[in-house]
């Protein structure tokens, strides 16, 4: 689970560790693509470049709140065509939600950095990927030609790992 039954991130399911790594990665990233209902809040948050899916939009349009975002209606416009709207033709693109948009990407992820949080129970909550909790995240994963690599640990009191899941070889 990513959220609890109110669809939000609770306290307990932040940890200074997995912070870090997370701000660290969205640092090396040249676009951000989520749902209108994520949102990261590190102090670099507002130079990034970023695609926010929703439906208020027929196609793409730019983001009134933020000259960096764009504004994507998967029905009405591909992918490519909204990053190139958002001013992004290559480079390293990093999708953070939630569930649906984790969806869409499963087959065109070529890594995916899978936190963990064994002792936080979620019960109702927002799961991290269409199917769960039916088949676990890992499951799903590996159904979409992912292949786990060694976990990180990044709170050892909580045992919170991140594991990176990749393409291929």
């Amino acid at each position: 689970m990513l959220a609890d039954a109110r669809n939000v991130m609770p306290d307990e399911l932040k940890f200074e560790g997995d912070k870090a790594f997370f701000t660290a990665a969205l640092d090396r990233v040249d676009l951000v693509v989520h749902g209108r209902n994520s949102y990261e809040d590190q102090p670099n948050s507002p130079r990034r470049r970023r695609i926010v899916l929703t439906r208020k939009v027929d196609a793409i349009a730019p983001d009134p709140g933020n000259p960096k975002a764009t504004l994507w209606n998967p029905a009405g416009v591909s992918f490519e065509a909204a990053c190139s709207h958002a001013g992004v033709g290559t480079g390293t693109v990093a999708v953070i939600g939630g569930p649906g948009v984790f969806g869409m990407f499963m087959d065109r992820y070529d890594e995916f950095w899978l936190s963990m949080a064994p002792r936080v129970r979620l019960p109702g909550g927002e799961p991290c990927f269409p199917g769960v909790p039916a088949r676990s995240p890992q499951d799903i994963l590996a159904a979409h030609g992912l292949r786990a690599g060694a976990p990180k640990m990044l709170d050892a009191a909580h045992e919170v790992t991140v594991t990176p899941w990749r393409r291929g070889g």
